[in-house]
């Protein structure tokens, strides 16, 4: 049966570890090894993983060797090379850990660029940006391209070129057999279909082809207000993104900041609202679009300017450092003044709400003109998506975040669409709420031919039970 965990006792799962220990030169770590929590912990540290044991890999023939001992003892493997959509499913599952696959390699005439399973997505820009190149990267320069891409990948750029795994050109994987293989379009139309949006349900990825695009000039940043100016500045964010050409995109936040000492003193105890901007050509271009939003009162910062491909993730200036979260998201099919009002009216400035972060993120452009022919994903015909994050630091402030979410769906529920992305799906939400049925019907056929016996499993199972 598929997802269900080995039957080997205890005694041959030692047995089996010692083997794979002994055949590997990269590290292999138990529960009661020393560093065994840092090994085990993802970058979601309100996820607690129990897998059997973390590896880590050195090259491609390490990932190999554990794929075919897995397979060989009936065990199941995963792989993560940083953590950032961590869920419980990786419970009793053999850990890979990829980060040492970090090869880079740009194709500038063909604009492509081949990339190691643990390359995080600021390393690629930092590789491209001399080239005047793009790859479709989201907001923090931390997660893994190949993580991010496999679970669809919403991008600054999305709006122009669509999601990172649109922009796929051929996956590297070892398959559930142990064998290496590269899948393209042609070579297996419906995996690589699965593996553009799907998740990494379906091998152990090694390295990913991704479409590079030119950028001849980025200006963004953050415009910063005060809380309380809330209410202007969301009615000119949904007024400026209605008219939007695709090479603008604009995120709307409201913040609020702990009263800690590592938040700098002009934010610490306070909440904000703001609107950050990534845009594909000039400064005056950006700028006459922005207007509405350069005519409200009591800014408090101004970011805006040239923005370096390498430094793309001082945008949205998210962390890094692994921590605590809690999560909710969800697909807008408008954001009207009514909806505006509806939200404000629990997580605005009158509301001590424990949700540290309230995004909006316009979508639309070259999201809307997918097709599932591209991906699993399809078209995103909602025009926005909603996001909230708290930081569950005690059992009190987790139960207080809970209650904060299901205010903000409760007076949205007539904006929800009911879906989301799947990489933005939180620890244990179903995957139906990022694909349709019929979506969900054909990862699982694809699964079952490639992988029947379970051998390989993703955070987010395609299959379950």
């Amino acid at each position: 049966m598929l997802y269900d965990t080995t039957t080997t006792p205890q005694g041959g799962l030692t047995d089996a570890l010692a083997e794979l220990a002994a055949t590997l030169p990269g590290e292999v770590v138990t529960p009661g090894d020393p560093g065994w929590q840092a090994a085990a912990a993802p970058w979601v540290l309100s996820v607690d993983q129990r897998p059997h044991a973390v590896v880590t890999v050195a090259d491609e023939e390490d990932v190999v060797a554990t794929v075919r001992w897995a397979a060989r003892h009936g065990l199941t493997v995963s792989a993560q090379p940083v953590g950032h959509g961590a869920t419980t499913a990786l419970d009793r599952t053999v850990l890979i850990r990829t980060r040492a696959l970090a090869e880079i390699t740009i194709d500038a005439e063909r604009r492509v660029a081949r990339v190691g399973a643990g390359v995080k997505w600021g390393e690629l820009l930092a590789a491209t940006e001399p080239f005047g190149l793009t790859a479709l990267a989201g907001s923090s320069p931390d997660p893994s391209v190949v993580g991010f891409t496999l679970g669809g990948g919403l991008s600054w750029f999305g709006r122009a070129h669509g999601l990172a795994s649109h922009g796929v050109v051929a996956v590297e994987l070892v398959d559930p057999r142990g064998d290496v293989r590269r899948v393209t379009a042609t070579s297996d139309p419906d995996l690589f279909w699965a593996l553009r949006g799907g998740g990494g349900d379906f091998g152990i990825v090694t390295a990913m082809e991704v479409e590079l695009h030119p950028v001849a000039h980025l200006y963004g940043g953050r415009l910063l207000w005060p809380i309380e100016m809330a209410f202007p500045v969301l009615s000119a964010f949904a007024a400026v993104t209605k008219a939007a050409p695709d090479e603008l995109t604009l995120w709307a936040h409201l913040f609020r900041f702990p009263p800690m000492p590592d938040v700098p003193e002009p934010l610490r105890g306070r909440a904000f609202v703001s609107v950050d901007v990534a845009f594909l050509g000039s400064a005056s271009d950006a700028e006459e679009l922005l207007a509405p939003l350069r005519h409200i009162p009591a800014q408090v910062s101004d970011s805006l300017g040239t923005v370096p491909l390498s430094e793309l993730g001082g945008i949205a200036a998210e962390p890094v450092d692994p921590m605590p979260i809690a999560e909710l998201s969800g697909l807008l099919r408008d954001f009207d003044l009514k909806a505006i009002e509806r939200l404000l009216s629990v997580a605005g400035s009158a509301v001590d709400s424990p949700l540290a972060v309230v995004q909006i993120r316009h979508l639309g452009g070259a999201l809307a003109r997918a097709t599932e022919q591209d991906g699993p994903a399809g078209a995103i015909d909602e025009p926005y998506q909603l996001f909230c994050l708290g930081v569950p630091m005690s059992p009190e402030l987790a139960g207080a975040i809970q209650g904060a979410f299901a205010s903000v769906g409760e007076v949205l529920v007539g904006h929800l669409s009911g879906r989301t992305f799947f990489n933005f799906l939180g620890a244990s939400d179903d995957p139906g709420r990022a694909f349709s049925p019929a979506v969900l019907a054909r990862l699982g056929e694809v699964k079952r031919r490639v992988d029947p016996a379970g051998t390989i499993r993703s955070n987010r199972p395609v299959l379950r039970g």
